[in-house]
């Protein structure tokens, strides 16, 4: 199975295979994304999910509850669990 993640402010959109990354999937795809630790601390990442769902490599990433149901996310350990839209920089 796999998703389809929009990058909203670039207007592309990629294809995510089953347990890749956001960040594992736009660098496969040559798209640059910010990032720097890849995994979960530093926040460099830090992006807003407008639509869809993630689940997580790590039990708790560097994001706060409210991060979280802010729609947050954390693309270098979010998996995707269905079709995602983001708002990336």
């Amino acid at each position: 199975m796999s998703y389809s993640i929009q990058l909203q402010n670039r207007g592309l959109f990629l294809r995510a295979n089953t347990n890749e990354t956001v960040l594992e999937c736009a660098l496969r795809q040559n798209v640059q994304l910010p990032s720097s630790c890849r995994n979960g601390t530093c926040r460099t990442c830090l992006c807003k999910m407008v639509a869809g769902q993630v689940s997580y490599r790590i039990e708790w990433p560097g994001l706060s509850r409210d991060e979280m149901k802010d729609g947050y996310i954390l693309p270098c350990v979010a998996l995707p669990v269905s079709d995602l839209v983001i708002i990336d920089e």
